[in-house]
């Protein structure tokens, strides 16, 4: 049986860290000293870190938790951080801690990104960082718009039971924006008025789940029409996906 906690880094931040009775793993450590009084505190044996791609916030905690243990594994995609010891590209299989990891590449965000995914045996879980958020989708730094479709919809594909943990709390303004783009969706209105519940008490609104994001996430809803004819009134784009994602994303840019 695995734990999976979210230890919160910079001002929105998650580093999220598994644990299983073999040791424990985590994802995405912008900064080291929540991470480390948490293992120090629980005596945990950490193993191995997974890196989805190379902005500071999401790797800056590297070298201080390696001053520590130089033993632990670090996963990542080929890009210019010197501490990954294991380079990774789409396809390729992991196994850490009892838990076997697929690797799926997903650009945009940066060009390096991928994203970690196991089947975890009926109850699948995803962690990918900037990619894919609750209620969103990571802005199109290095990429182009049709790279991040064309991963956003690697994701859509994945089971829709799978339980996403990515990179930051973003969720309510998220569903604002969600609200603007769907104005007579009642799932996203409900799903704010809770997350908006969840956030003032100071608790975190992630994990999602792919269901959830494929009723309320309009980043993956542009084949719906609703959306498409919103999209289509307000910026006179085309009505495809490609188009559509493009005008969502530029809009949220500018939200």
């Amino acid at each position: 049986m695995i734990k999976i906690h979210p230890i919160e880094a910079f001002n929105d931040n998650y580093i999220w860290l598994i644990r299983t009775n073999t040791g424990s793993i985590v994802f995405d450590p912008g900064e080291s000293s929540n991470l480390l009084s948490y293992l120090g505190k629980n005596i945990l044996d950490l193993k191995a870190i997974f890196i989805t791609h190379h902005h500071f916030d999401h790797t800056g905690g590297i070298d201080d938790i390696l001053s520590k243990n130089k033993s632990i594994t670090v996963y990542g995609p080929d890009n210019n951080i010197n501490s990954i010891t294991n380079r990774l590209q789409g396809g390729d299989q992991i196994k850490e801690i009892g838990i076997n990891f697929e690797v799926i590449e997903i650009p945009g965000h940066t060009l390096d990104h991928i994203a970690y995914f196991s089947e975890n045996h009926g109850d699948p879980i995803l962690f990918c960082g900037d990619t894919l958020f609750a209620g969103g989708c990571g802005r199109v730094f290095e990429g182009t718009f049709s790279q991040m479709h064309e991963s956003l919809g690697k994701l859509k594909n994945l089971p829709k039971n799978t339980k996403i943990y990515c990179g930051h709390e973003y969720t309510l303004s998220n569903l604002e924006f969600a609200k603007e783009v769907e104005p007579l969706n009642e799932i996203i209105n409900k799903r704010y008025n809770e997350v908006s519940e969840l956030r003032n008490k100071g608790i975190p609104t992630l994990p999602t789940t792919l269901s959830i994001e494929l009723q309320s996430n309009p980043f993956l809803r542009t084949d719906i029409q609703e959306v498409q004819n919103r999209v289509f009134d307000k910026f006179k784009t085309n009505k495809n996906d490609q188009d559509v994602f493009k005008a969502i994303r530029q809009w949220k840019d500018s939200f």
